[in-house]
This record gives C-alpha cells, sequence and structure tokens, in this order.
C-alpha cells in the first residue's frame, strides 16, 4: 500500500519491509530498532572493519578505518538530529527519529569495496559495459539482495534474495542519488553516482511506500541529508586529525602549501560549491582554522613558536581532539533546514554557507594533499592493480571455480554475461583489505598459502 500525502513526518507505510515477515514480535522493539540490530551484526558492517579509510588497516592500528568512521558519522548525525529537533519548531512537534539517522550513517559506506575510491574506480572501469560500480548503488544492493537475512516467498526476476529486509524508510535515507547508472559506458566515461537498474524496483517500492508516488524531480530525505552531512563533518575533521596524527600534515605544512595543491583544492571546491573560490581564499580559510596557534609578530621568534605550536598541535592527542571536537562542534550548530511543508519528509538540511565552505576545503585540502604524497601513491596504485587483478582472473574461463561455492552456483546460474560480471564484481567488492591481498598472492604465488584453507 503507498503512502498517503500528509504533514507529518513518518506514516505506517514507513515501517513496512518488502518482506513481510512471521514470527514472534514484542510491542516494546520498534521497527527501526530491529533494522539497527539487523546492522550491527551483518558481516558487511563488521568487515568495514577491515577496509581502508585514508590509511591502510596494516599501517596502524590507531587510524581510523571504515568502520569507526562510521560509528563516528552515526554520533554526528545523531547530534544533528537531536539539534533540529529541538531548535526547529516542526521539528519539535514532529521529532526527526534519531535512531534511523544513526542507522543510516551505520550504513552509508557499507557499499565500499577494498582500498577505498581506487578499488571503487577499479571496480567500475571493470564493469562499465555491465551496469558499472559506484559504492552508494552497492549500499543499497547489499541492503537490499546481497546480506543473507531475509528471502521472498516468490522469485522476482529471478532472484530470491531480500538482503536484509530492512524499512522502506530506512532503505530510502541510504538513497542519496536517484538516478539509474546506465547499463553501458564509453571508457572516458567518468564515474555515476546513483543505483543499478538491478535495484530499480526496489527503488519504485522505497518511494511509493514513503513519498506515496513516483516519478518525483527529486527523492532525497531529510534523515538522508542528515546522514550526508554528518559525512562530511567527520570526513573533512578527522581524516585532517589522522593526517595529522600520522605526520603527513601540520598546521605549518598546510598554510606553507604550494601554489599548485590550493589550486587544485580551489577548483574542486568550486566544483562541489557552484560558485568561484580562489586559491587565497582557500588559504585564508585554512589559516583561519589555526587561529588559535597564529601570531602577527613579524619576528623570528615569533616565527620559531609559530612552529612550535604547529608541531605540539600535530604531535599531541590532546590538543588534536579539541581541535576537532571544536570543528565538529561547529558544523552542528551551523545545520539550517529548508521545510517542505507538503512533503516533511523530502525536506533538506544544509551548512550555513561559512562553514559549508571550510568543510568542503579541509575534505579536498585532505584528499588532495594525500593523493600529491609519494607516500601514500605506492599503496593507492597496488590497491588498483589488485583489484583489477583479482576480478580479471575470476572472470577468466572456468575462473568462476575459484569463488566460495555458493557465490559459483550463482554465477553458473546466471543467463547473462552482465549478470555473471556483476555476481563476480559483487565477490570481489565484498572484500577487506586484507583477504583481497591474501587472494591476490594466492594468485600469483605459493610462497606460505595453503590449499586446504578455505577461499
Amino acid at each position: 500500500m503507498p503512502a498517503k500525502r500528509s504533514a507529518s513526518l513518518y506514516s505506517e507505510t514507513d515501517w513496512q519491509r518488502e518482506v513481510d515477515e512471521d514470527g514472534p514480535t514484542v510491542p516494546w522493539r520498534s521497527a527501526i530498532g530491529r533494522d539497527y540490530g539487523r546492522i550491527i551484526h551483518c558481516a558487511s558492517f563488521r568487515r568495514l572493519q577491515g577496509k581502508t579509510q585514508v590509511f591502510p588497516g596494516h599501517e596502524s592500528d590507531f587510524f581510523r578505518n571504515r568502520l569507526t568512521h562510521s560509528l563516528e558519522v552515526a554520533q554526528i548525525a545523531r547530534g544533528i538530529a537531536e539539534r533540529l529537533n529541538y531548535v526547529e519548531p516542526f521539528f519539535k512537534e514532529h521529532p526527526i527519529d534519531l535512531r534511523l539517522c544513526e542507522a543510516a550513517a551505520l550504513l552509508h559506506d557499507i557499499g565500499h569495496p577494498p582500498f577505498g575510491h581506487n578499488g571503487e574506480r577499479a571496480l567500475d572501469d571493470l564493469m562499465r559495459a555491465a551496469g558499472g560500480f559506484e559504492g552508494n548503488a552497492q549500499t543499497l544492493r547489499i541492503v537490499s539482495r546481497l546480506e543473507k537475512k531475509a528471502v521472498r516467498k516468490t522469485q522476482v526476476k529471478g532472484d530470491r534474495r531480500a538482503g536484509l529486509n530492512l524499512t522502506y524508510r530506512l532503505m530510502a535515507a541510504v538513497l542519496k542519488y536517484d538516478k539509474i547508472i546506465p547499463a553501458r559506458r564509453t571508457k572516458q566515461s567518468k564515474l555515476v553516482k546513483g543505483y543499478y537498474g538491478s535495484e530499480a524496483e526496489v527503488v519504485r517500492n522505497i518511494k511509493l511506500h514513503t513519498a506515496g508516488r513516483i516519478g518525483r524531480r527529486e527523492f532525497k530525505t531529510i534523515e538522508c541529508w542528515i546522514m550526508d552531512l554528518a559525512d562530511d563533518i567527520a570526513y573533512s575533521t578527522y581524516d585532517l586529525e589522522d593526517s595529522m596524527k600520522a605526520g603527513f600534515l601540520t598546521p605549518a605544512s598546510i598554510v606553507a602549501s604550494n601554489e599548485d595543491l590550493l589550486a587544485q583544492v580551489a577548483k574542486k571546491t568550486s566544483k562541489e560549491l557552484k560558485r568561484r573560490i580562489s586559491p587565497e581564499y582557500v588559504l585564508a580559510i585554512l589559516t583561519n582554522v589555526f587561529r588559535g596557534i597564529r601570531t602577527d609578530q613579524n619576528s623570528l621568534v615569533a616565527t620559531i613558536k609559530w612552529f612550535q605550536a604547529s608541531q605540539e598541535l600535530s604531535e599531541s592527542g590532546y590538543l588534536r581532539t579539541k581541535l576537532s571536537s571544536a570543528l565538529v562542534h561547529e558544523a552542528i550548530n551551523s545545520v539550517k533546514v529548508g521545510l517542505n511543508a507538503d512533503h516533511p519528509m523530502l525536506s533538506t538540511a544544509y551548512l550555513d554557507d561559512e562553514i559549508r565552505l571550510r568543510v568542503e576545503i579541509l575534505k579536498q585540502y585532505t584528499f588532495e594533499s594525500m593523493i600529491y604524497s609519494s607516500r601514500v601513491k605506492l599503496p593507492e596504485f597496488r590497491g588498483y592493480e589488485v583489484v583489477k587483478s583479482i576480478f580479471e582472473a575470476l572472470a577468466s574461463e572456468k575462473g568462476y571455480l575459484m569463488m566460495p561455492d555458493d557465490v559459483r552456483a550463482r554465477h553458473r546460474s546466471a543467463s547473462t554475461q552482465a549478470q555473471r560480471l556483476r555476481i563476480i564484481c559483487d565477490f570481489v567488492a565484498g572484500m577487506t583489505d586484507r583477504y583481497a591481498t591474501e587472494f591476490f598472492d594466492r594468485l600469483h604465488s605459493n610462497a606460505g598459502h595453503s590449499m586446504f584453507k578455505p577461499v
């Protein structure tokens, strides 16, 4: 049954699922509470601990990975929702579901492959003629198809799997890009963000059960906006903190950035914000972030003291944490809402202009400065090659025999080459960094590997 149009934030159909579930229920447990539990206990969520955020996991146990990043995003998302429920008149009367925001945040990176954006780029290059690959699309595919929680009583397009069988409103909260990724793209085309054609029916049902109809100009729920903001805030702040902890960046090195790096950050920021940002303005914003250790005294002694303070901030966990906390707190307090009076669930959340600019510059700066680093280039290149090599080996004649029995059976029963490639892609995308590296080594070397260890 489609949702009815109303001025309320949630409807009964929001909490329905693709598959009606039999079995006992308890009155004290909400539908979103069950969803939250399913996420925490599913294999795809656990595997995030083995996927790179900025620095590969084998480098240190003290840097963030995709799992710890997702936990931080969930906390920030909850904080944003709590504040909006307190300060916004509509949400005082119709509160945003905090657990729903947390659950969406926990799921937001679950579709990322091994080796982060480099693994994503490799899989998309290999899947251009078979529907492409994109992390957000893979997230929807995992929760609606791949996770082994629920099955349908009948097949839909040859598939009985229903993934985690989450509520429609939670699946809506992870649908960041309401666009089907083309089935075939040229080699020159860039990565397309959206969802796969195989999940088009899922998206249609999400819209019918939440917004009440399909074909709207833009479908993105308030919880999705909040999750997206929380991700940007965490990305811009905590990746910077890890980069300083690793010794890659210091306040002194940031404010002394070369013109090429500043120009690239300005270009990327301008594209994201759809306004012209100059390299000089980028530098001014970056310098302002560290205003607490700045001095305007033009002397050698003052310069030395500033450099010492820069080193102290980079090396002191207390000072790094203080800076990160201040940046996150300020960002949360700057979130504003564009209320959709007819469809409140499709209201927007956004950062005010000043904070959005800072968040975007910090995000782009950290990303670009890491790319420029020769120490990051080597593992980046290796990650792409590892994913590409594994995929090509599995896609070769009889290569599917190297996959686990259940994946092999699905591959054998697939009716088209595109379906077979998607099955291989799902398998590779689900690998952790370490598992992918080990699989690659077993393909290319006998050293230290036993045939008795399962795939």
